[in-house]
């Protein structure tokens, strides 16, 4: 995507003279919900929507910040950061600020205006592709170098401090590192990842159900609660388990006795679904779409019936997909509780799918989807000039 001409002139208007552009996408998961804090393993993609970010430098320490998306401009001093939750989208922007100013780097003062693509409350993560992009701008323009994975971590952070939802690493990872035309395969524990290819002749499409609930937040917490309490009595008998990635099938079937009823539904969501991203990932390498497709279903049954993230709206959009032609798999993807599925569908099928789905879902519900064909794209850059030149 090239950054307009009007982008810049925007920024102008509001905030002063730019002299930096950065971008961050958003991501979808293909497959490994729940697992990233479970230390497990997960296999997203960065998508072709992004949160783009205009940066100037400020002469004071303060960081001003202005949302086109929703017409606010927001300032603080960068030696006042601290502060509770304020269940606000400026939440993310004093995050950062504040996770670089505590790991020790002194950022100038800046004016950022911020526009947004990344749909809201979709589970694409446009939460870590703002953290991102305002992570980018807010180290380069003080003259800051940092690791990419360094970036990353700090990005988490945030959202844990000044956010107040325990995410994993996945979605910080991905908007960080991810290649245009592949899949990125994380081991959350290592934090190694591999890089896997996406056939052409496969389109990700996306189905936004456009509901959210609104006991989302609260309930990821407790899922993650739930988790950490299952660990906790595992390791009574297995001491050897740090997290569920560390526990099989056959542990848990064996000590399931220990654990109550939904933390037992919990635990074998997140020990199947690493089993999954695996599977997955093999067959990906041998482009294996139908079997990567029936792993797909599986993750979203388990998601419904056993980590109970799904919802009335999710699991009719996997059901309009099964029932498709050049369809492989559909789930659900993000936290869960509304959003959007992914649909790994044959690209030549993709637009009448699209069309499919937009009016069953809309006769069954009286809502109509945003649908999105895709491609995974590339992860988070600094750009300059008008015409958009990667950096």
């Amino acid at each position: 995507m090239k950054v307009s001409t009007r982008f810049r002139e925007m920024f102008g208007e509001r905030l002063g003279t730019v002299t930096r552009v950065f971008r961050a996408p958003g991501r979808v998961n293909l497959i490994g919900e729940h697992t990233d804090y479970n230390d497990g393993f997960v296999l997203p993609a960065a998508i072709g929507f992004s949160t783009w970010i205009a940066a100037a430098k400020r002469d004071d320490r303060v960081l001003q910040a202005y949302s086109d998306g929703f017409d606010e401009k927001i300032s603080w001093s960068l030696d006042a950061l601290s502060g509770p939750p304020q269940r606000h989208w400026s939440d993310y922007i004093r995050g950062v600020a504040g996770a670089l100013e505590g790991a020790g780097h002194r950022l100038a003062g800046a004016n950022l205006f911020i526009h947004g693509e990344v749909p809201l409350g979709a589970g694409l993560s446009s939460s870590a592709s703002l953290e991102v992009a305002t992570a980018l701008a807010l180290t380069s323009i003080s003259g800051i170098a940092l690791p990419r994975l360094e970036l990353a971590k700090l990005c988490q952070s945030a959202e844990h401090e000044y956010v107040g939802t325990r995410c994993g690493i996945m979605d910080q990872f991905v908007v960080s590192f991810g290649s245009a035309g592949h899949a990125l395969k994380l081991d959350c524990r290592s934090l190694e990842y591999e890089l896997l290819a996406v056939p052409e002749n496969l389109s990700l499409v996306l189905c936004n159900s456009m509901v959210r609930h609104e006991l989302a937040a609260g309930e990821y917490n407790r899922r993650r609660a739930d988790c950490e309490t299952g660990v906790r009595l595992l390791q009574r008998y297995l001491p050897e388990v740090r997290a569920l990635r560390d526990v099989t099938r056959g542990d848990l079937e064996r000590y399931k006795h220990l654990l109550p009823g939904t933390v037992y539904r919990r635990c074998r969501h997140v020990v199947t679904e690493n089993q999954r991203v695996l599977a997955a990932a093999e067959a990906l390498e041998a482009q294996d779409a139908k079997r990567f497709g029936h792993l797909m279903y599986l993750s979203h049954a388990s998601m419904r019936d056993d980590y109970e993230v799904s919802c009335k709206e999710l699991d009719l959009l996997v059901d309009l997909a099964a029932s498709s032609t050049g369809v492989y798999g559909a789930r659900m993807t993000g936290g869960g509780f509304g959003g959007c599925t992914v649909n790994l569908v044959r690209a030549d099928r993709a637009a009448a799918f699209k069309a499919h789905v937009a009016q069953a879902y809309r006769e069954r519900t009286g809502i109509t989807p945003d649908i999105y064909i895709c491609d995974p794209a590339q992860g988070a850059e600094a750009w300059t000039g008008e015409e958009g030149v990667q950096v």
